[in-house]
């Protein structure tokens, strides 16, 4: 029995200006949301709350440079505004206006990888496919 429908290398890039820059092979994401509570005098528990903006943290693991990227020279740690896509059977979720704020790397003679990158983004997405 053949399993499908799972996101490989292929499907989990990089992009910037739509050119397709380095494949992730694998990512963790954590959204976060600041909220408020609106209290009244004289109540005991809040009367709402008022949703505050949503923070997108990305955890990306083993990042390889495309070849056009190399033979660009890019590096990992220029890149900024980028947007991270990931491509699932039914739907791509794209993750954009993004920033790392850490990358660690582990040496191994020339090779573009970036082992472990922690990305903030501005927005999520979801298109259908």
């Amino acid at each position: 029995m053949e399993i499908t429908g799972f996101p490989t290398s292929a499907d989990i890039y990089l992009e910037v200006d739509g050119k397709k820059v380095a494949v992730v092979q694998s990512y963790s994401s954590k959204a976060s949301k600041t909220s408020q509570s609106v209290e009244a005098f004289g109540e005991s528990e809040p009367v709402t709350t008022i949703p505050g903006q949503t923070k997108y943290v990305l955890e990306l693991t083993r990042l390889y440079a495309t070849d056009d990227a190399i033979s660009d020279g890019i590096s990992f740690y220029d890149l900024s505004d980028f947007s991270l896509v990931i491509c699932k059977p039914d739907r791509r979720v794209i993750y954009s206006g993004c920033q790392w704020s850490t990358i660690a790397e582990e040496g191994e003679l020339n090779a573009m990888v970036a082992e472990k990158v922690t990305v903030l983004a501005a927005k999520r997405i979801e298109v259908s496919a």
